[in-house]
């Protein structure tokens, strides 16, 4: 699958979770590029110093090449353990966000119903919006079943950004298609490397011992900026290797 959505959000602590979300955003971002694919924010919703309470994303790559292999580990809850810029005393703080990664699946694959579609247009506000505050390219589809809600408006034209809410739409159908049939089989999304369950803490940044923790695989790594800025391959391949095993 050469196609993914990524959907990251701010969790508990306020401004350092959407700083953190931020960062998160950023290392994925940074390691797409390293790998040549291309990373388009869909909607983002800021907060200040620079953090995100939500971000929408999607990665593609040439056909042949597969993100989701790549980065399905990273669905679950992030934590992080470091002090805040606005910290005066010096103290750690915990924090957290949640990731999700989806899988982009054909229309042939999910069957959606265009009469439980709610479709609505809004003026964009988003980065390289010419037509900002001009014309309503910007769309928001409800999938009135589910209550799943999609925001884009990366495009300049309002089927652009249409077609790319409905991509997202049924990647967040198909996800959820997927966990209903593994809680049915009694694997509550479980596969060879734990449950990915978006309550479970799946990861610890702990940036005064400079250290990463996967809890699933008990795998540590140190350099936490470095792998911030992109350099992700340590954890994919710690992450073959225990599949493999």
């Amino acid at each position: 699958m050469n196609k993914v959505i990524l959907e990251i959000r701010a969790g508990t602590g306020g401004d350092e979770a959407s700083i953190f979300a931020a960062n998160l955003a950023r290392m994925y971002q940074r390691f797409a590029e390293s790998k040549g694919w291309k990373f388009t924010i869909l909607d983002s919703s800021e907060s200040g110093l620079g953090g995100v309470k939500t971000l929408v994303g999607q990665i593609s790559a040439p056909q042949g090449e597969n993100v989701y292999e790549l980065l399905k580990q990273e669905s679950g809850v992030h934590r992080v353990q470091r002090v805040p810029a606005t910290e005066r005393s010096g103290r750690v703080h915990t924090s957290t966000a949640s990731v999700a990664i989806m899988p982009e699946v054909e229309e042939k694959e999910i069957n959606i119903n265009p009469n439980d579609l709610d479709v609505s247009t809004f003026r964009s506000s988003g980065p390289g919006g010419q037509n900002v505050n001009k014309v309503e390219t910007a769309v928001r589809i409800l999938h009135r079943p589910s209550g799943i809600v999609v925001a884009v408006q990366s495009e300049r034209s309002q089927l652009g950004n249409k077609e790319r809410a409905m991509a997202a739409i049924r990647a967040k159908l198909y996800e959820r298609q997927q966990q209903e049939e593994q809680a049915a089989m009694g694997k509550l999304r479980r596969d060879q490397i734990g449950s990915g369950d978006r309550s479970e803490k799946i990861r610890t940044y702990n940036f005064p011992d400079d250290r990463i923790t996967d809890h699933r695989i008990g795998k540590k790594w140190h350099n936490i900026e470095k792998i911030l800025e992109g350099d992700m391959e340590p954890i994919i391949k710690a992450f073959k290797k225990a599949e493999n095993n």
